[in-house]
């Protein structure tokens, strides 16, 4: 090659390279931002009274119905937030009739952490204070009765996760804590309790549910050790600036908490039980790190006795821990039987590691502990997660959108998200909670 066709074919090459640089930098956000956001709830006062617990169901008719319940100093103080028989009817249910666009109240409820759901030709609600308590619906939500109560003298906890439909049988997890007086955050100390019931039974009785036994991340640790060469804790338990300082970060003792449920369908799958009668716990792991999940296993005898234990590779080995985005602060997981996909939707860390003396005063707690974008996933098998996209995103670290629930509406996907704006105390005691809608969402598989 002569010494100017050579100078040419440089000069074709970088004109080549150049017009494809051109072409990949105009694709600024290949995974578009939801941008349709309804508000469902609007704290009165956002200094003193927090949105909280934000759940979600959609009965057969297509009636999205909502749930969430109030926090702060302002719930004890205020005449809209009643105390009836000694209790702070902190919760609220709300309804919609056109996919989402506008909401009516329809009641109050003296629970927290609460979750709606069908059964049968009705509708409950099933949260705690400290007991567990349910309401119940026999209209499709627009009137209520309750609470009911299928515990007492307990002490339990959770958050809005998700609700599995088997067998013509109903499982959902809500969380026993083990020990009362653990003197930290307890999620070291909580059991997650996988409960069970026949979908056409009362679900306010509690001689209709079925409760696994109580398995703890404590007794996780002390049957399999402490796990090792994965750095958890990340940070000591205690302080990790002054106690004296404006904004110390605490770190509790790792644990568990805020557990969905899954079973696995295709007879590929390594967990895959033919009978049906094995799920398996997803749980947000409280490490200090970030994008890992944290898991149980349980096993339903013939007989309808349920057992939660540690999850096992199929080498035998004890599995604690497991890959998943957003792992470390509360998901949820919903199956689609259309695309035989696992979603998850969950926020996004973006920034867990800078020392914690060194973030913004609105960051919240420690640097894994961010609320400000919250994001879709899917996957065939609950541990390889393809990127779907960013459901919203303030852009503000004390302004969240976070702890969300999710339901699928005919080809959309709605969310329901605790939610926080300028005027928030923090990304977590938020002052909203909002309502999103992805169009089409099945459109983003690949």
């Amino acid at each position: 090659m002569q010494r100017r066709e050579f100078l040419q074919s440089i000069l074709a090459g970088s004109t080549m390279i150049a017009a494809v640089e051109q072409k990949t930098t105009e694709i600024t956000n290949p995974i578009p931002i939801v941008a349709d956001e309804t508000i469902v709830y609007e704290s009165p006062d956002p200094a003193t009274v927090y949105a909280y617990s934000p759940g979600l169901a959609i009965l057969p008719n297509g009636r999205l119905v909502a749930t969430m319940d109030q926090g702060g100093p302002g719930t004890l103080t205020r005449d809209d937030i009643p105390r009836i028989d000694g209790r702070v009817w902190r919760g609220r249910i709300y309804t919609s009739d056109d996919h989402g666009k506008t909401w009516q109240f329809r009641g109050k409820m003296p629970l927290e952490h609460a979750r709606p759901f069908v059964a049968g030709d009705t509708m409950y609600v099933l949260g705690h204070d400290n007991d567990l308590g349910v309401m119940k619906s026999a209209d499709g939500g627009t009137t209520w009765t309750g609470p009911y109560w299928l515990t007492k003298g307990e002490t339990w906890h959770q958050a809005p996760c998700n609700v599995w439909y088997t067998r013509g049988r109903i499982y959902l997890v809500m969380e026993k804590v083990t020990k009362p007086d653990f003197p930290h955050w307890p999620v070291a100390v909580l059991a997650p309790v996988l409960m069970s019931a026949d979908v056409h039974a009362d679900l306010a009785l509690r001689e209709n549910w079925t409760f696994s036994n109580e398995y703890s991340y404590k007794n996780a640790i002390e049957e399999a050790g402490k796990p090792n060469l994965i750095g958890v804790p990340f940070f000591t338990p205690g302080y990790t600036t002054p106690e004296s300082e404006k904004n110390p970060r605490p770190m509790s003792p790792p644990g568990w908490l805020e557990t969905n449920v899954v079973q696995f369908y295709d007879p590929n799958h390594v967990w895959y039980d033919d009978t049906g009668r094995t799920f398996y716990l997803w749980m947000r792991a409280h490490t200090g790190s970030t994008n890992l999940a944290a898991i149980a296993k349980a096993v339903e005898s013939e007989d309808g006795k349920l057992t939660v234990t540690l999850a096992r590779a199929p080498s035998g080995e004890p599995m604690l821990y497991v890959p998943c985005p957003g792992g470390q602060m509360k998901f949820h997981i919903l199956y689609d039987d259309v695309t035989k996909l696992f979603w998850l939707l969950s926020s996004q860390a973006t920034d867990s590691m800078t020392r914690p003396d060194r973030l913004p005063e609105n960051r919240y707690n420690l640097p894994n502990n961010e609320r400000h974008r919250l994001v879709l996933h899917f996957s065939k098998n609950c541990m390889d997660w393809c990127f779907a996209g960013r459901i919203a995103d303030t852009g503000e670290y004390g302004q969240g959108r976070h702890y969300a629930s999710m339901v699928i509406d005919n080809d959309d996907l709605h969310v329901l998200s605790r939610s926080g704006d300028s005027r928030a105390k923090s990304a977590h005691d938020g002052n909203l909670i909002t309502f999103h809608t992805v169009r089409k969402f099945r459109n983003l598989v690949y």
